[in-house]
């Protein structure tokens, strides 16, 4: 697939108002992408489970009016959003080749999420896939297209989390990954071949049973806003001197894991998953402007889990975003016992000991 493919070449404007709702879950990297080319381009592949739990649901009513322009509202939470205004102006100017119907309708977009917003949980990648899913199911409403294939219900419905996708990952990079499950990559490489830069593709390799169910965690280490936004820190990679090196290595580790996926070796999984989250954060330490968004409490929780995997060979690890909260993680036959640990060491260094329990999921729903 192309750019060129995702442009809607003809449509209707038959539909007066109607209403479209989705759901659509947060993801977590296991190889993280941090650095981006223009257009949304990430400079090194990424592979992320899908969350189950952490969700955003969006409901867009729209309405068909007479003068040409962007139009639209949102309300978050109930309350009517002001401040997320810019982010979807920017966005529907990013889209619009690509959904010319954006300029025939108003757009009322209610949204609310089921876990504290931008509190390291990747809303920016729930909030904005479903949107696009969305705006992809208003697509099918009012277009008059039946381009060759897109009869068969299969492909029809590939094409439809295709650009889903491709739409979601101009609103908020990783919010491509939030389409499907269970695992998603994100970015050409050798390894996976239908990867693509402009779309998340469902990983389609051999998964062993261990990861099956597997459980994530969440501790609400700092539920405030960053210091300083994902956008900047991808930007602060132009120029980063360890940029090149740590490309590479994102490659290497998505060839590693497609292994240790297939074979189930949870001590090799730790090892990649701990290592990726490190260095993403190793990289923000050391461009220009350097910054740290981990707090003292994520350096206490990291230590008591290293501890606890030493103590009772546990194989439960951890993994970050890009912020000061720490996801758990871990195989589901060690739910009971890790639930005790993280209730009984760990959560006293959550924000009002606040934790969230999810597991990866299977992508987004149509309500």
């Amino acid at each position: 697939m192309t750019e060129q493919d995702f442009i809607l070449k003809s449509y209707h404007t038959n539909v007066e108002n109607d209403s479209v709702k989705w759901e659509s879950p947060s993801n977590i990297a296991l190889v993280k992408y941090w650095g981006k080319k223009e257009h949304q381009i990430p400079e090194n592949p990424s592979i992320s489970f899908t969350l189950s739990n952490c969700k955003t649901i969006t409901e867009i009513t729209y309405t068909k009016k007479e003068e040409k322009g962007f139009s639209f509202d949102i309300y978050f939470e109930g309350e009517k959003n002001e401040a997320f205004k810019p982010k979807i102006q920017t966005f529907f100017e990013r889209i619009e080749m690509y959904m010319p119907f954006l300029k025939d309708y108003h757009f009322k977009i209610e949204t609310s999420n089921t876990f504290p917003h931008s509190s390291g949980i990747a809303s920016s990648a729930s909030g904005m896939s479903a949107i696009a899913l969305c705006l992809m199911s208003i697509e099918q409403s009012l277009s008059l297209e039946t381009e060759r294939g897109r009869s068969d219900s299969e492909q029809s419905k590939s094409y439809f989390h295709q650009k889903a996708s491709f739409l979601a990952r101009l609103g908020s990079g990783s919010a491509c990954r939030s389409i499907e499950g269970e695992l998603v990559v994100w970015g050409r490489n050798e390894i996976i071949e239908a990867s693509s830069d402009l779309y998340g593709v469902k990983f389609e390799g051999n998964v062993h049973s261990n990861f099956k169910n597997y459980q994530d965690t969440i501790l609400l280490v700092d539920k405030g806003e960053k210091q300083v936004s994902s956008t900047v820190g991808h930007q602060l990679m132009f120029g980063h001197p360890f940029a090149k090196e740590r490309f590479s290595q994102a490659h290497d580790n998505l060839a590693k894991l497609n292994t240790i996926l297939a074979s189930g070796d949870l001590d090799e999984f730790v090892k990649i998953v701990e290592s990726e989250a490190l260095t993403l954060h190793a990289m923000m330490m050391t461009s220009m402007p350097y910054f740290i968004l981990m707090k003292p409490n994520t350096l206490e929780i990291i230590n008591k889990i290293w501890a606890y995997r030493l103590k009772t060979d546990s194989k439960v690890c951890f993994t970050l975003d890009a912020g000061a909260n720490v996801h758990v993680l871990y195989p589901e036959n060690e739910t009971e016992t890790v639930l005790q640990f993280i209730k009984n060491e760990l959560a006293n260094y959550c924000q009002n000991e606040h934790y969230i329990c999810d597991q990866i999921g299977h992508g987004a729903n149509q309500l």
